[in-house]
């Protein structure tokens, strides 16, 4: 097997920061050690003024394959992710069709199988009718069940009580919600179009997508998990009233977790006026007063894990008046660095960065051998440096559809090199596309 030996590096790694060495041995980590420059090895990379992280698993993205692909596909969003230090995904169900299905689920597999350069597993989605082909799939190859508890395309809104109701009470897989009530946001659409007609400002986003039409879903499903004693994993929480259902503690301890996605920990209610449907996601980003709450919970580990919702839509479609405008934007590639910028603001440590964007899904999901450097697990690493500053443009964004929420700012710190299962894929600006990613496997929790 092929042997790789990083040297002099800065490792990140289970609440501690030291200097180490590294050898790597096919795809996994072979040796932790101080002076282990006597080896020999096939390649020898020297990561002197470097931190090395363990790769960024992303529970939340949106690819687009099948079905979507004039927006993204496998092939290029993977690209993206590997370049901003993501070495493992989940992808969401909600592609043209569904994925409903065993079958359609291992047509995603094959597809990532061929095309993925990061590591790869996909959600199974809900409808009103599946559940009998949700509980034959194998928790062991399956990363969770997604159930959209609130608006959404198709038919993947799940709005039969009795249906919900019988995924919590039956599902052995993690699932994992988004929260917001259908009922509140088709009236508050409603009464916007009645003032506005067509043209509603993209600023009604929010209140439209309001903080109690969050709050009446979470705390649903949050009531439903802890009846059934529920694997419940609520994703992109938006608002501060929210984080009060979750209580801190180590993730490994809890049946009931949360997730908080970039776009809410960086932008708010006061960025509409500059971006629009630009930074229109669901659920909405709220007030400066939700962000911070979130922070507040990110901090007391009532919030687990920091994801992307990564779900691109081309610049065209953003630029549709309000109801027209779907929601959702591109984010893979900049997530590492956007959260280090907040190292920087000394918001987070690189220590509780790292728990929440590595260990933690790693751990939620019993993702295994990954998520941690440690001897015998697989090496999905990436190396940045901390101060090599560069600014996004349309010339550097590599997701399919070519913009950035974050176009024109400059983060001080850059991915230098990401290996995915002990394969350098990115290193110094250029991809190395000669071996795909890894299909994931889990250890279920009981």
């Amino acid at each position: 097997m092929k042997t790789t030996l990083l040297l002099n590096a800065n490792i990140v790694n289970e609440g501690k920061v030291f200097a180490a060495d590294v050898l790597l041995k096919g795809p996994f980590i072979e040796r932790i050690e101080n002076n282990l420059q006597h080896l020999n090895a096939d390649q020898i990379t020297d990561l002197k003024g470097l931190y090395l992280l363990p790769g960024v698993i992303d529970d939340q993205v949106h690819f687009r394959e099948p079905g979507l692909t004039h927006k993204a596909t496998i092939y290029t969003e993977a690209k993206a992710a590997v370049a901003g230090g993501i070495t493992s995904y989940l992808e969401m169900p909600n592609t043209v069709p569904p994925a409903f299905t065993r079958e359609l689920l291992e047509q995603k597999f094959e597809l990532a199988a061929r095309f993925s350069l990061a590591n790869y597993s996909f959600y199974i989605g809900a409808s009103n009718t599946n559940l009998e082909e949700v509980l034959r799939v194998d928790p062991h190859y399956v990363c969770g069940l997604k159930i959209f508890m609130g608006s959404s395309t198709g038919d993947l809104l799940v709005d039969d009580p009795v249906a919900l109701e019988r995924f919590f009470a039956e599902v052995p897989l993690l699932i994992a919600t988004h929260c917001e009530d259908e009922t509140t946001i088709r009236q508050n659409s409603e009464q916007f179009r009645k003032q506005y007609g067509d043209d509603v400002p993209v600023e009604m986003h929010p209140i439209i997508r309001s903080e109690e039409s969050c709050y009446l879903s979470s705390s649903l499903a949050v009531s439903l998990a802890r009846k059934y004693n529920t694997r419940l994993h609520v994703l992109h929480i938006s608002t501060a009233k929210e984080t009060a259902l979750f209580n801190p503690g180590p993730v490994t301890e809890k049946n009931i977790t949360a997730e908080a996605c970039i776009h809410h920990l960086w932008f708010s209610s006061a960025d509409y006026a500059r971006l629009g449907n630009f930074i229109k996601w669901n659920p909405a980003i709220k007030s400066p007063a939700d962000r911070e709450g979130i922070w507040q919970a990110l901090l007391e580990d009532r919030i687990d894990v920091i994801a992307t919702d990564h779900a691109p839509h081309t610049r065209e479609e953003k630029m549709r008046p309000y109801f027209q405008a779907p929601s959702g934007g591109p984010l893979v590639q900049h997530s590492l660095p956007a959260m280090l910028e907040f190292y920087h603001q000394k918001k987070i440590s690189l220590e509780r960065l790292v728990t929440k964007m590595c260990h933690n899904p790693a751990l939620l999901f019993g993702i295994e051998k990954r998520g941690f450097i440690r001897e015998g697990f697989y090496a999905d690493l990436v190396a940045v440096d901390l101060n090599n500053p560069w600014t996004v443009s349309t010339e550097n964004i590599l997701a399919k559809c070519g913009w950035s929420p974050f176009e024109g700012y400059t983060f001080r710190s850059r991915v230098m090199h990401t290996w995915v299962s002990g394969h350098l894929a990115w290193s110094n600006g250029q991809f190395n596309e000669s071996r795909p990613g890894m299909r994931l496997t889990f250890t279920p929790r009981r």
